[in-house]
């Protein structure tokens, strides 16, 4: 089958096509034939040796995919031969994929697979940072970073309709998008001070509740924006960089509830909150709030190209690859 390959941890544009075996399921594992497989600033990440526990070069990339159960492993019971789902597992951008069981969730009724690409990671992400994480409440208020990629733009969608004020960051490009996904204000992070916006937009407050998914100088500005002793800030990306914060920082200078957010790691510790989010999406989907995606659909063999646009941020909302 085809797949793409990272043979060194230089970045995407040392990533290639391969010719590689189909692989195997194993035991509580299935077998899908790849329609579309979703692209994650974590593949970035992972091909610079930067994401935590990520893979050894060479290595086959991806980990997000859609497709059609062609075999199953044994001791599955609840995945039946036949099923569209959608799930995270290992070398997703290939014709061919194995995902774990027990997190994959099945494509909705009436929707194409490359549809349900981010239902299990970047929905997923976006309403725990939001409900059980961030315990956000009617009437307050959010900021939402990188509003325009596709967690960003989740946020947006669901933080409205649970009765929040959306302040989102965005480049200047994309600000329209945004603001169409119902974004109360939006900020240029490249030319506006986020903080001191911040702090304007709410009378000096800051927000109830902060998405930090960029890291670096934004995570910095979160902390600053972040309400005083009873504001929130869920993490759950480090695009933009490292920072420090010490519990000398907690005690005196940021009183404020800092929480961690892995959606992997809430499927594997926590299996109960993420079986209440699906449900919920199921709810938000019936609704109308959580609509079909429409991801910008590219050729596999552009992999390297696509994932080199979305470490530059050049791209808005949610990137697939079709083998």
């Amino acid at each position: 089958m085809r797949a793409l390959r990272q043979p060194t941890l230089d970045g995407p544009a040392a990533m290639e096509l391969a010719d590689v075996p189909v692989p195997a399921p194993g035991p509580g594992e299935v077998l899908i034939r790849v329609s579309a497989a979703g692209v994650n600033f974590a593949d970035v990440m992972q091909t610079r040796g930067t994401y935590h526990g990520g893979p050894q070069a060479p290595y086959l990339a991806g980990f997000e995919s859609a497709g059609e159960v062609v075999a199953l492993g044994e001791g599955v019971g609840d995945v039946r031969l036949g099923q569209h789902v959608i799930g995270t597992g290992y070398a997703a951008f290939a014709e061919y994929a194995v995902l774990p069981a027990a997190g994959v969730a099945p494509v909705p009724a009436g929707w194409r697979d490359e549809q349900a690409l981010g239902l299990v990671l970047n929905w997923a992400t976006a309403l725990a940072a939001l409900r059980p994480l961030g315990r956000l409440a009617a009437g307050e208020t959010v900021l939402v970073h990188a509003a325009a990629g596709a967690v960003g733009q989740a946020a947006v969608q669901m933080a409205k309709h649970y009765g929040a004020v959306v302040i989102a960051t965005a480049s200047a490009g994309k600000h329209d998008v945004v603001r169409a996904l119902g974004a109360d204000h939006v900020i240029d992070y490249r030319s506006e001070d986020v903080a001191a916006r911040v702090a304007e937009l709410t009378g000096g407050q800051g927000v109830d509740l902060v998405l930090e998914s960029v890291g670096g100088e934004t995570f910095t500005a979160s902390l600053a924006a972040a309400k005083r002793v009873t504001g929130r800030v869920v993490v759950f990306g480090v695009a933009g960089g490292t920072v420090p914060v010490t519990n000398w920082d907690l005690n005196f200078k940021h009183h404020i509830h800092l929480i961690g957010l892995h959606i992997g790691v809430l499927i594997q510790h926590a299996p109960h909150i993420f079986g209440e989010l699906m449900a919920e999406l199921q709810e938000l989907q019936a609704a109308g709030v959580y609509p079909p995606g429409e991801p910008t659909v590219h050729d596999l063999a552009e992999g390297p190209k696509v994932l080199a646009e979305l470490e530059s941020r050049a791209t808005v909302g949610k990137q697939a690859l079709r083998p």
